[in-house]
């Protein structure tokens, strides 16, 4: 037996409630070295010793290339719970509890694993709305000027003694003119990144948090666009930027005008007097900042009145005018206590507030159910990119990714997460496809199929491209004809998402990942049904009953006309009974 990879860590991703009568208990071995893994439970409070334990087999849920991954839900009578671990490889069995390895059982019950209490204020959810959310992420400024049409017109406008620019002239009463638009996409969630008052397009240089740029509108504009929405039952969630102000943030000013005299000088971060904008963009400001962007110094969030100031930003727009999430902008650069603070402030408000972390990297730490909500999964699209777009990994390399991105998070996480293809911030994917649509399709099904909650970048459904910044924040194409095959497609893809409780809530199951291949199958799992994904990366042609064995099966949506091979870098998905 491989000891050294045996894993399972208390009160983490590996042992937690899903809600107050189910818990997830997991571990990890060696891939293929274990052919049995038994759960062993009882009450911690237990009125008699020795405890009397009940069993549970556990099962393999997911894979990587170096370990299995084994799961139960454990529906339990008690909220208190001791247990451990029955391993057996086929020659030997052993017991694994506090860490070790060993022949026999304790007598004492506080040296079996602890599950002390499972508390309903420490289980990690999710808005009950989420998982039937598509989320269609908007740039404001590049969207549209009004019903159809983006005027692609550089503008400016006065706020107090700033101006404020626009690029595309993009405003908020485009987007609630194009509301017939997302409902005929099929979308019913909108995202728009920063609308606050800001210098530059882009509007993450915020000067005033409490009222929109007047190149984009008024507030006013903004309420109706969040009740016209919300009349046709569309969520809106909009971009928090609390790491960082713009350097005409009134408390800013305060500190280059007044030095070390000014009241402010405490609310930010790494100030070194006397502070001053630098001229050239390639100097180094002599104040913290995001990355060294002298326009956007950093804010000090951990300071009682910051804290004050921000969270009375997060009551105003999240009362007042009913927005129903927040992205949190550069989300791992400000502290937990911050954090914290802030989702008591929203879900106090509302508890159906969808809160989002921009975090590229594992988010574990901030997923715990005392932060965020969810995170923006990148991972999601460097992984399609390195399987789909570039050919950097087989099926089976690609599953190890798969079940990465699922296994780290807790349960309900793992149905919450943000799955992302296109941002602002990244070249469009199918540019990283060499605008191959085969390609490009074939990672938009895998979004729309994954645990999670997909996202479409503005455009992506008519087929926009673009490497560079002003390429992939171009206007957005409303009168091409080019899009209107991908525009069709996300439409059926959008419409079978939503419509299927298979791929909103089920759990996901590799079916076929195999070495030096191109095909990927898996499958989702709810209630009495079953819906497989086929997805051929290859110059194979794949018969469907290879994959989802002999049973009688119903085509959702497939490249082949007939449903029952999947050509050449196609797909298929079915759907039958379990």
């Amino acid at each position: 037996m491989n000891y050294e990879a045996v894993l399972h860590i208390p009160l983490s991703n590996y042992a937690h409630g899903m809600d107050e009568e189910n818990v997830v208990f997991r571990l990890r071995a060696a891939r293929g070295d274990i052919k049995s893994c038994k759960l062993y439970y009882g009450d911690r409070a237990c009125r008699v010793n020795p405890v009397v334990f009940s069993c549970e087999t556990m099962t393999v849920v997911a894979q990587d290339q170096l370990y299995d991954y084994y799961e139960v839900v454990l529906r339990s009578p008690y909220t208190r719970i001791c247990y451990y671990f029955e391993l057996n490889d086929g020659e030997k069995s052993v017991y694994y509890y506090y860490d070790m390895f060993m022949s026999t059982l304790p007598v004492e019950r506080s040296e079996f694993y602890q599950l002390p209490f499972n508390r309903r204020e420490d289980i990690a959810t999710i808005p009950s709305w989420v998982q039937d959310a598509v989320i269609y992420n908007i740039f404001p400024d590049s969207f549209a000027t009004a019903k159809g049409y983006i005027s692609n017109q550089k503008g400016q406008a006065d706020f107090l003694h700033h101006t404020t620019y626009s690029m595309r002239g993009g405003t908020l009463k485009g987007i609630k003119e194009n509301i017939p638009y997302f409902k005929d996409l099929g979308v019913n969630c909108i995202y728009m990144n920063p609308i606050f008052v800001a210098g530059e397009w882009h509007k993450y240089d915020v000067i005033d948090y409490y009222n929109i740029d007047p190149c984009f509108g008024s507030n006013e504009d903004f309420k109706e666009l969040v009740d016209a929405c919300h009349d046709e039952g569309i969520k809106v969630i909009i971009d928090g930027v609390f790491n960082h102000c713009g350097w005409n943030f009134f408390a800013f000013e305060d500190v280059l005008k007044k030095g070390e005299a000014s009241r402010y000088k405490e609310w930010f971060y790494g100030l070194k007097f006397p502070v001053e904008y630098p001229d050239n963009q390639e100097d180094i400001p002599t104040y913290d900042c995001f990355a060294y962007e002298r326009k956007m110094p950093k804010m000090n969030t951990s300071n009682a009145e910051v804290m004050e100031y921000f969270l009375d930003v997060c009551k105003y727009w999240t009362q007042d005018y009913g927005i129903d999430g927040w992205r949190l902008d550069v989300a791992s650069e400000v502290d937990d206590t911050f954090w914290r603070a802030f989702r008591k402030t929203v879900k106090a408000i509302n508890p159906e507030c969808f809160i989002i972390g921009e975090v590229w990297e594992s988010a574990q730490h901030w997923l715990m159910g005392d932060q965020f909500d969810s995170s923006m999964n990148y991972d999601m699209r460097k992984n399609c990119r390195d399987f789909f777009a570039v050919d950097a990994l087989d099926s089976y390399q690609f599953d190890g990714r798969v079940t990465a991105m699922i296994m780290r998070y807790s349960k309900r996480i793992a149905h919450g997460q943000l799955n992302l293809l296109d941002s602002h911030d990244v070249p469009r994917f199918l540019s990283i496809c060499q605008e191959d649509m085969h390609r490009f399709k074939l990672s938009v099904i895998f979004q729309m199929t994954f645990l999670g909650v997909p996202m479409v970048f503005y455009g992506d459904e008519k087929g926009l491209v673009g490497i560079q910044e002003h390429e992939y924040r171009k206007p957005m194409c409303w009168k091409s004809q080019e899009g209107i095959k991908i525009y069709k497609f996300y439409q059926d893809i959008i419409k079978l998402r939503r419509s299927k409780d298979t791929l909103k809530y089920g759990e996901y199951r590799t079916v076929m990942a195999k070495q030096n291949s191109g095909v990927y199958v898996f499958k989702r799992c709810f209630a009495d049904e079953e819906t497989y994904v086929v997805l051929n990366r290859s110059e194979e042609y794949i018969p469907i009953e290879q994959c989802v064995g002999n049973a009688c099966y119903t085509v959702d949506l497939a490249s082949d006309a007939e449903g029952k091979v999947v050509e050449p870098w196609g797909f298929a998905i079915v759907s039958k009974a379990c």
